[in-house]
């Protein structure tokens, strides 16, 4: 029979308890309010309606590619083209659509240049400057154009992908908007010609 060990155990201490420090508690409180706030105003955002025909545009400024300037100047402020047909297109050179409409896009500015009543603006979306600069070459885009950094414009506009075009009157108001692309020069000459005539 084997002897049964009767001494006793020696006690094991536990580490004492220590509660997460105050600095970590207060830097995941700020984390956590800092996503709910984003998620808040992504939400918000997204429950805006899209610019209406008839609204005023929210005004905007868009910095021009070298080369693709509007008479001159490096960017464009929306409120100073007041009093002309306004013209802006949501393009991008990954959007095989968008080069369905390259060339009238081109051919309608070009057609409404000397009268200088119509602006045509392009906004790139989502883009680099080379592949961008790459798509205006190809398609001889000769009218202003340039990037939608931080997708600040797109966003104004809520737009729900590219091409996508925007026609504004005189008053500085949304008379059309065109979600993907024209098929002919026709089609934008019959938007355009109407709110020159205004």
């Amino acid at each position: 029979m084997s002897e049964i060990n009767s001494a006793p155990k020696p006690e094991v201490q536990e580490a004492p308890k220590r509660g997460v420090p105050v600095w970590a508690q207060v830097i995941v409180w700020v984390a956590l309010l800092g996503l709910l706030t984003v998620m808040a105003l992504g939400l918000r955002r997204t429950q805006q309606k899209p610019i209406q025909v008839g609204d005023v545009l929210p005004d905007f400024t868009l910095s021009f590619f070298d080369g693709y300037q509007q008479q001159g100047k490096s960017e464009i402020q929306l409120s100073a083209l007041k009093g002309k047909v306004v013209v802006i297109n949501f393009w991008a050179s990954w959007c095989k659509p968008c080069e369905q409409e390259a060339a009238e896009m081109e051919a309608a500015w070009r057609s409404y240049l000397p009268g200088e009543q119509v602006v045509f603006v392009g906004v790139d979306y989502v883009d680099t400057e080379p592949e961008a600069r790459g798509y205006l070459k190809k398609f001889e885009i000769t009218y202003p154009n340039g990037p939608d950094l931080g997708t600040r414009i797109s966003q104004m506009f809520r737009i729900t992908g590219v091409p996508e075009t925007y026609f504004v009157d005189k008053d500085g108001k949304l008379a059309y908007a065109q979600i993907g692309p024209f098929t002919s020069e026709a089609e934008i000459h019959a938007i355009i010609d109407p709110l020159i005539k205004k």
